[in-house]
């Protein structure tokens, strides 16, 4: 088995969590890349860190590894979103007044409400596509 199921539950729990919070915040710094050229490849990136981290959750602990990792995931994406920096910069900038790429303007919205959506969507995928199988010794 992975190292991570080889815990107890707190311990699975912890590494659920980390992960959760770990992936929105690399998504979080990631999801702009490329958005001002209209060609939105951190977001793909930052959707695939999240989905292969939620995936581990799911299958380190099962729809509670995934009510976790939705927890806390989105509360760290949400957080950054709203904490502002000196001068009123943000992390997730979400619409503007002026005339700017589409990709730029929804960038921050796909992100924030897609962190939940694949989540969500994870969760109701098949177990059995989310059983890691014991190795076999030769």
């Amino acid at each position: 088995m992975p190292w991570s199921h080889r815990f107890g539950p707190l311990g699975r729990s912890l590494v659920t969590v980390a992960a959760g919070a770990g992936s929105a915040f690399v998504g979080t710094f990631a999801h702009r890349m490329g958005a001002s050229m209209n060609i939105p490849y951190g977001l793909v990136l930052a959707f695939l860190i999240v989905g292969l981290s939620t995936y581990a959750a799911r299958a380190r602990q099962g729809a509670v590894g995934i009510g976790l990792h939705l927890t806390v995931s989105s509360t760290v994406a949400w957080g950054l979103a709203i904490v502002g920096g000196p001068g009123g910069d943000v992390l997730t900038v979400a619409g503007f007044g002026a005339e700017v790429p589409f990709m730029s303007q929804h960038a921050g919205y796909i992100w924030l409400y897609g962190v939940i959506a694949l989540q969500v969507l994870l969760l109701v995928l098949p177990a059995r596509w989310f059983v890691i199988p014991p190795r076999r010794v030769s």
